[in-house]
């Protein structure tokens, strides 16, 4: 069983793409509503409602986990990865969404890999964006990734911390959303340096698209992370065939959060397009 886990509902835009991608294995989604968002809070709280979300998953029968929340993978998955699994999960796996979407913003195909002291050909120059709760560009997590894979792109990052709480808030339009969404974009609109790509770095951020794509330039590259991280997780299994051969199949979906299972199903079934039954859970 596949385990995707988010501090809020936004990470159910990477579900949705994941059973459009990968619709025969069996999902299991933790919504940490309780707590949410994680973005404007320390690493350490972080890392500590990571590692309790992860392992309730792995509880449940999840061989494998995506953290779909930037926050989380930002902050707890190379901790968890590098520390907790070898001494305590040898046989889990966890990926986070940092790493896939960093080559998608470098213009990378999926399974590409760019070598030592090397540059994609596709991302040689250019300027490219990260939007992003503070918790996640504060930890530079983006910038330290695309330095590696393509150091000829500029890079600017931008905290946009009001942005998860208004699509919590079901606040996806109108004047007042615009507001903060221009506030935060003002930087890269003209008559500044326009970017090639924006990378919409926290889960919750596709909702607000429609609203975006009216205000950022035709010209700029909206990258949601839900399709990136579906398309890269099949690239990733087909090479793990010892892992993928680990999962449950049946197209199952069990939804949990740590909050109103009705207020969580209300808005979930909006993304999915589905009804939800969702179960309230604790953590610890």
């Amino acid at each position: 069983m596949i385990g995707v886990f988010d501090s809020g509902f936004g990470g159910l835009t990477v579900l949705a793409s994941l059973l459009r991608t990968l619709p025969r294995y069996n999902y299991l989604f933790l919504a940490d509503s309780a707590r949410a968002p994680y973005g404007a809070r320390s690493a350490d709280v972080v890392n500590e409602f990571t590692l309790e979300a992860v392992e309730w998953l792995f509880d449940q029968g999840c061989t494998l986990v995506v953290l779909a929340c930037n926050t989380a993978s930002a902050r707890a998955l190379r901790n968890i990865q590098q520390l907790h699994l070898p001494r305590h999960r040898p046989d889990r796996r966890l990926l986070g969404v940092v790493r896939p979407s960093v080559e998608a913003l470098a213009g990378l195909p999926p399974g590409a890999v760019a070598l030592p002291g090397e540059t994609a050909p596709s991302a040689a120059e250019g300027f490219v964006v990260v939007l992003g709760t503070e918790s996640t560009i504060a930890s530079d997590s983006y910038g330290i990734e695309l330095r590696k894979l393509a150091p000829g792109l500029t890079l600017a990052q931008q905290a946009c911390p009001l942005w998860a709480p208004l699509v919590e808030a079901g606040e996806l339009d109108g004047p007042g959303t615009e507001w903060f969404l221009r506030r935060a974009l003002e930087p890269f609109l003209p008559p500044h340096r326009v970017p090639q790509r924006m990378l919409l770095g926290c889960t919750h951020y596709p909702l607000l698209l429609p609203a975006l794509r009216r205000i950022v330039p035709p010209e700029v590259e909206l990258l949601a992370q839900g399709e990136i991280v579906a398309t890269r997780l099949a690239d990733w299994m087909a090479r793990h065939p010892e892992q993928e051969q680990r999962l449950t199949r049946g197209g199952g979906r069990r939804f949990a959060t740590t909050d109103d299972p009705d207020w969580f199903a209300a808005r979930g079934e909006r993304l999915l397009g589905q009804p939800i039954r969702a179960e309230r859970v604790r953590l610890k």
